[in-house]
């Protein structure tokens, strides 16, 4: 071993930065959630004080049903659609590469300022959404006001910036299907949506559990959306839009321990949320799994 330590030396700048800025702040954060820290003042320990206080706030528990809300209005769509695009993109026979960099750009977009788009784009008063209603005679919709409608927006930017990421993964999987398997399905007389449904779905099913793993994570971390839509200012006390309907629960950790310096409870709200994502990817798992098998 020591007659390597050329090698280990060579890749220890990333274990040395992984070890400072991911490692040690996950299992700090995990002992912060036991303490009442500022910042600057003493750590008081308290047990599981602040898990107690956690379970009695309704704030969080807001935060925690605008998260699931907005993450299954975002979620369903995206993985659906990118799988339908997928298939389509998959037959298609010129000018694929053009549709796979036109649909996978979003997905590189700085996510501010795909938000900041989105904002004006669904603005309440100068929204180019509501001038084409009023083109219709339809009067101007509060898209940033109402509090179905702000969780509708912000699941819609979620599902334009993650569709063309999905679609990729799918087509990876459908290009590796044989091309024998559609043609004795044509053969069988079999239309393009049973085959869609009776073939490409089943056998893409393993890829699919990984789009809907990766959605999972993905989506119950939504912060940046809410946080550029409703102003950068997170001492807002609406931060998350009227009413805090897009208060996600990352949002209000943010709110919690860098605005009002409670270190601590941001430190309980995360690690709360971390095993509600954890319990939600199982049983996500364990519904495709079930469904591979039957």
């Amino acid at each position: 071993m020591l007659s390597h330590w050329r090698q280990y030396l060579a890749i220890s700048p990333f274990f040395l930065i992984f070890g400072v800025f991911s490692f040690f702040p996950v299992f700090y954060s995990l002992y912060l959630s036991f303490q009442r820290w500022d910042g600057l003042g003493t750590v008081q320990f308290v047990g599981l004080q602040q898990f107690e206080f956690l379970w009695d706030d309704p704030v969080f528990w807001l935060s925690i049903r605008n998260t699931l809300v907005i993450w299954v209005l975002s979620t369903v769509p995206t993985l659906f659609g990118a799988l339908v695009l997928a298939t389509l993109l998959h037959s298609v026979r010129r000018f694929k590469g053009f549709y796979r960099i036109a649909l996978y750009i979003p997905n590189v977009t700085s996510i501010v300022a795909v938000s900041i788009f989105f904002g004006a784009v669904f603005s309440n008063n100068f929204g180019l959404v509501n001038a084409i209603l009023g083109t219709v005679g339809i009067p101007p919709v509060a898209w940033l006001s109402n509090p179905w409608l702000i969780k509708l927006v912000i699941a819609l930017l979620m599902t334009w910036m993650w569709t063309g990421y999905n679609m990729i993964i799918y087509l990876a999987g459908l290009q590796a299907i044989p091309t024998q398997i559609y043609e004795a399905a044509k053969l069988d007389g079999a239309g393009p949506i049973r085959t869609f449904f009776r073939i490409t779905v089943p056998i893409m099913r393993p890829i699919i559990l990984f789009t809907v793993v990766i959605s999972t994570i993905n989506g119950l971390q939504s912060f940046s959306e809410p946080q550029v839509l409703f102003g950068s200012n997170a001492a807002n006390p609406n931060l998350g839009g009227p009413g805090q309907a897009g208060l996600t629960t990352l949002l209000y950790f943010y709110q919690s321990a860098f605005v009002n310096n409670d270190y601590g409870y941001g430190a309980a709200i995360v690690w709360a949320f971390f095993v509600l994502i954890m319990v939600l990817v199982v049983i996500n798992w364990r519904v495709v799994q079930r469904g591979r098998k039957s």
